[in-house]
């Protein structure tokens, strides 16, 4: 999948050592996950639903990071 298009958003979760991961919401119907210090490196792709139940459950507590 071509990804030249992909606006890339650090989680708010991310600590000041720069241990985060970076999605990119704006990509119709997946969401790719990238670690930020390695923006050339692999890329997992989610179904963008997937990727809204697993925030949802975050959010609500059901999971834990």
């Amino acid at each position: 999948m071509d990804l030249s298009r992909a606006m890339w958003h650090k989680s708010t979760r991310s600590d000041a050592n720069g241990q985060c991961v970076e999605a990119a919401l704006n990509l119709p119907g997946v969401v790719p996950v990238r670690d930020s210090k390695d923006t050339l490196g692999p890329v997992l792709m989610f179904k963008a639903t997937a990727w809204a139940t697993f925030v949802a459950s975050m959010t609500a507590g059901e999971a834990r990071a």
